[in-house]
């Protein structure tokens, strides 16, 4: 698996909703994937021997159009999580500047570590709101896939989850890719 960080952010603009605002939620287990309230680092770790996280990027940018920060630059860290050497999901983490100044040290010590083991294990963030998508990839996600050799045949979807810190919030989205969908909907 090559994939080059010329292309960073993979990410993109993505209309994100309650899941009660739609009634298009997957007919399959992936609905219990989208919307469990529990680490999703713990729920992929039960699925798999070996976890990884294969880190794109991690930079100060500005967040897309819609991302809903306040902040014109924030820390994105852009990841895969893959079990048992295959991509499941594709990560985009997005800190508010004033946020990364005060936890610097735990966000940039991550190193290869999930990003889910600081949130949960933390007394200091709380859980926010769920929202969900589903949206074909737009050029730079597709260019993603190609060398993880996963063709999307349908629409993709994902979540993003809000943790608060304080007064401040980050933002993990949290995309399924092709193969996390056929292997879920084979459970």
């Amino acid at each position: 698996m090559s994939v080059t960080r010329l292309i960073f952010p993979y990410g993109e603009a993505i209309q994100w909703l309650s899941p009660d605002q739609t009634n298009q939620l997957p007919t399959s287990p992936l609905t219990d994937w989208l919307l469990s309230n529990g680490s999703l680092t713990q729920k992929l770790r039960s699925h798999c021997v070996e976890f990884e996280v294969k880190i794109l990027a991690e930079d100060m940018l500005a967040p897309f159009n819609g991302e809903c920060l306040t902040a014109n630059q924030s820390w994105v860290r852009e990841v895969l999580l893959c079990l048992d050497g295959i991509p499941w999901i594709f990560a985009r983490t997005l800190i508010p500047i004033s946020l990364f100044q005060q936890q610097q040290f735990n966000f940039v010590n991550l190193g290869t570590r999930p990003l889910g083991e600081l949130l949960f294990s933390s007394d200091t963030f709380s859980l926010g709101k769920i929202e969900i998508a589903h949206f074909t990839p737009c050029h730079k996600l597709t260019q993603l896939l190609a060398p993880l050799e996963q063709t999307p045949t349908q629409e993709l979807w994902g979540r993003r989850r809000y943790f608060c810190h304080h007064d401040e919030q980050l933002i993990v989205s949290e995309i399924f890719l092709p193969a996390a969908r056929r292997l879920i909907e084979a459970m």
